[in-house]
């Protein structure tokens, strides 16, 4: 017969005191995204007249129009938008892949020099070239103004190789033995065995790494000197730069709302990829934080 346990009055005060503070949490982080999508569909004046508020009296869609209208700032929206989506697109699939293979071929314990490979990773995880000598490179190798400048720099994660190569390395070997002996190759292992079962941690990274490149706007500000280039989020970054007493392009416009407009279509995206992805992240993170 299985026993209950009945909780006892300090457990219940203790649940009730965590429930508390985890509901105001919430609330502190959820308000501002709330204040900001109402102030997006809000007018100029009840942005400047109001503190906070998460109802507008008059919702209007204004700013989205003036975003979304094809003159040249709406072009410059559209077309920043693209170039994010492809950049965020090909990077990640750029860095699961150089993240994969690399932590494949690390966990295997008949690796040549596998220790020494392995230290040189450590070794960039606290020590870097910095900003300018990385500047020089990447203008030498000749991706100066270009989007390659956005992937190739930033293609692997030390941190995040790490925690992939350790949950290769739990792997049971029977897998492998099983298909070694059926005739399939290291390659054949790693794309019909290995990835197949690391897909929740392969989720998981690959959400981290396109939240990365969906949120940089610092490479494209120092590699990129074509602002037809310019991804969404250095448009966001120079719309919200702008102040109250400036105009844009010569016309006055709702710049308060206008931010607030372009902060929600650029926060959009990952909301949608999200919830698709949070159910690995528990399985994709603690399985290969385990195991050093």
């Amino acid at each position: 017969m299985i026993s209950i346990k009945r909780k006892g009055l300090g457990d219940i005060i203790m649940d009730v005191v965590i429930y508390f503070l985890l509901t105001v949490l919430a609330v502190l982080m959820v308000i501002p995204f709330i204040y900001v999508i109402a102030a997006s569909f809000a007018t100029e004046t009840e942005i400047l007249s109001r503190p906070i508020f998460l109802i507008p009296e008059e919702p209007t869609l204004d700013a989205y129009k003036r975003i979304f209208d094809m003159s040249d700032m709406g072009g410059t929206v559209l077309r920043s938008l693209g170039i994010s989506i492809g950049v965020t697109v090909v990077g990640t699939i750029c860095n699961l892949f150089f993240t994969t293979t690399m932590a494949y071929g690390l966990s295997r314990s008949n690796l040549y020099g596998k220790k020494v490979l392995l230290n040189m990773v450590l070794f960039t995880m606290v020590f870097n070239g910095g900003m300018i000598p990385t500047f020089l490179i990447v203008k030498n190798l000749g991706m100066y103004d270009t989007y390659a400048a956005l992937i190739l720099p930033g293609a692997i994660s030390a941190y995040n190789m790490l925690i992939v190569r350790n949950f290769f390395m739990e792997l049971p070997q029977g897998l492998e033995e099983a298909a070694s002996i059926d005739g399939c190759t290291d390659i054949g292992i790693f794309i019909k065995i290995a990835l197949p079962l690391s897909l929740p941690c392969l989720a998981t990274f690959g959400l981290f790494y396109a939240v990365g490149h969906w949120n940089n706007y610092f490479g494209a500000l120092l590699y990129l000197a074509d602002s037809r280039k310019y991804p969404f989020q250095l448009v966001l970054r120079n719309m919200v730069m702008i102040t109250t007493e400036d105009t844009l392009d010569g016309e006055d416009l709702p710049k308060e709302t206008l931010k607030m407009a372009v902060i929600v279509i650029g926060t959009v995206p990952i909301l949608i990829v999200y919830p698709f992805l949070q159910k690995h992240f528990a399985a994709g993170v603690m399985v290969g934080a385990i195991k050093g």
